[in-house]
């Protein structure tokens, strides 16, 4: 902060009324603001698939595109999709047209075309929305016993509680705040090793989230966790002691290993070694060819 009048000697005194300071945020400081909305006009690029996904391959949007994948694995040719790249960094889920799907500016975001809705497509958004929308509408990856079913949804609602906590509380102050804090990072780093051994025993029984059938819940989970511990988010396995959670990290191997997760996980990524990175996928070929070039 700024004003040193808002600081003592143990540290930062909360102003009466909290004044937005443009300048502090560290790494998205630039596009960071406490106001909702459309801050400019731009149009979007439509494909010719069904689905139109408009995204970024973090944890959020990398469940969308395994998802997709996974659909399309089991042979639902109508999940055919076109991923076109949303650059965050630059503010594109600020832009009038992305907000008319998401009017909370996040990603991802989808349109969906088919049965009928040519003129009129449906917009889903919040990644968990997303799943749900796809596995009922294909009536596929979600279990049809209704107990299982119900374990599996707990499990989906459970990441999207208390995955915030991994990536907007420990994630953020560990990698991307201004400077080291020694309290928030203790705080968050306690709540993301809880995390972390709450799946470690449920997984201690379980070979997936909900039992023996692989789930949205996996695919819900996995990007955020999975990535985790096995050392592609935030460069913390060390200092988590990620390789201790055995259970989680079998299950993490074991789900990374899936082709459709491959195949979805580099959809929309631009950070990373080149064969990682599919910048916007089209048609299965991009995958292939991307594949085929490794």
């Amino acid at each position: 902060m700024s004003n040193d009048s808002n600081h003592t000697d143990n540290g930062y005194t909360p102003p009466k009324v909290w004044t937005w300071n443009p300048d502090n945020g560290g790494e998205w400081a630039s596009i960071n603001r406490p106001t909702a909305g459309a801050r400019h006009e731009q149009k979007l690029p439509k494909g010719e698939h069904p689905f139109q996904l408009y995204s970024l391959a973090t944890p959020n949007g990398q469940k969308v595109t395994i998802m997709l994948e996974e659909l399309l694995a089991l042979g639902h040719n109508q999940a055919e999709y076109d991923a076109h790249l949303i650059k965050i960094g630059d503010g594109d889920q600020f832009g009038s047209e992305f907000v008319d799907i998401n009017p909370n500016s996040k990603i991802p975001a989808l349109l969906d075309y088919s049965d009928g809705l040519a003129e009129k497509p449906q917009r889903i958004f919040e990644s968990g929305a997303i799943l749900l929308y796809l596995s009922e509408k294909f009536d596929a990856l979600l279990p049809k016993d209704h107990s299982t079913r119900t374990e599996a949804m707990s499990w989906l609602f459970w990441q999207m509680g208390s995955a915030p906590y991994i990536g907007g509380g420990f994630g953020h102050f560990y990698s991307y705040a201004p400077y080291p804090m020694e309290y928030p990072i203790d705080r968050f780093t306690m709540e993301a090793k809880r995390q972390l051994d709450v799946l470690d025993k449920h997984l201690a029984d379980n070979e997936y989230m909900a039992g023996k059938e692989y789930s949205i819940a996996d695919i819900a989970i996995w990007p955020w966790y999975g990535n985790l511990v096995l050392g592609n988010a935030y460069d913390a396995v060390e200092f988590l002691e990620a390789t201790s959670y055995k259970n989680l990290l079998r299950w993490a191997k074991q789900i990374e290993s899936r082709e459709a997760v491959q195949r979805g996980r580099m959809v929309n990524r631009t950070w990373g070694e080149d064969h990682e990175q599919l910048h916007e996928r089209h048609s299965a070929a991009d995958i292939e060819q991307k594949l085929k070039d490794n």
